[in-house]
């Protein structure tokens, strides 16, 4: 059983380039509807790489914000659950409490733990501060995406229980492979092949592999984790 607090936001813009961002959340006040897109309050600005069935619902353990306050004491103050755009903080769980594929209940709605979150550049300039989406990737704070598997309604202060536990790797598990810089390919295989994970992640699992066995002698530096800033339109 875990602990959780919900958040949910509207759309608003960024404080340095002015584009558009679903990061800032607030404190669910009530009941909420939980559909397979996600909190029916909750809205996501861009959708090409948030939201979505695959990305419905984000977690983000409240844990890892004394290591983000240690790393940048500037804007300690600012880092409290909810501030990095999540739906779900809770101090029980972290990436190496859960696993690819286990599905949990929280209200009426059951959830399936898919993929880890990739941090977004957004991260940056939603605290003016500079290296944070970088630093979150590096250590594995990242927490993770649900989806839906049984829409229903969750309220504040209901727990969030383990339904079904998968056989699979942990998340954390799963993160460590990824940033190895020649990760076993067989381990790489098993992680794409594993029940429940995201198809955009299994794809780009599946398409480094195959890299690796065409390049077995290339230097292959692990993937970026994390998105970084796009040309302004």
């Amino acid at each position: 059983m875990a602990r959780v607090s919900l958040f949910v936001g509207g759309i608003r813009p960024l404080p340095g380039s002015g584009r558009p961002t679903g990061i800032y959340k607030l404190p669910a006040s009530g009941p909420l509807e939980l559909g397979i897109n996600g909190f029916t309050t909750d809205q996501q600005a861009d959708l090409r790489v948030h939201g979505g069935p695959e990305k419905a619902v984000h977690l983000y353990p409240t844990a890892h914000y004394a290591r983000l306050a240690a790393r940048f004491p500037e804007i300690a103050s600012q880092l409290v659950p909810g501030s990095l755009g999540e739906n779900l903080a809770t101090p029980d769980l972290d990436e190496d409490s859960v696993r690819v594929g286990d599905i949990w209940r929280l209200g009426s709605a059951r959830l399936q733990v898919c993929q880890p979150r990739s941090p977004c550049w957004k991260i940056d300039e939603r605290f003016a501060t500079d290296g944070m989406a970088q630093f979150i990737a590096e250590q594995r704070l990242n927490g993770w995406y649900w989806r839906v598997v049984t829409p229903g309604t969750v309220a504040p202060g209901e727990p969030l229980l383990l339904e079904e536990a998968a056989s699979a790797m942990t998340l954390g598990e799963a993160l460590r492979l990824c940033q190895t810089h020649r990760p076993p390919l067989a381990e790489l295989d098993h992680l794409a092949t594993t029940p429940g994970i995201a198809s955009h992640w299994r794809q780009k699992i599946v398409q480094r592999t195959d890299w690796l066995r065409r390049h077995p002698d290339t230097p292959a530096p692990a993937p970026l984790g994390f998105h970084v800033k796009p040309p302004q339109p």
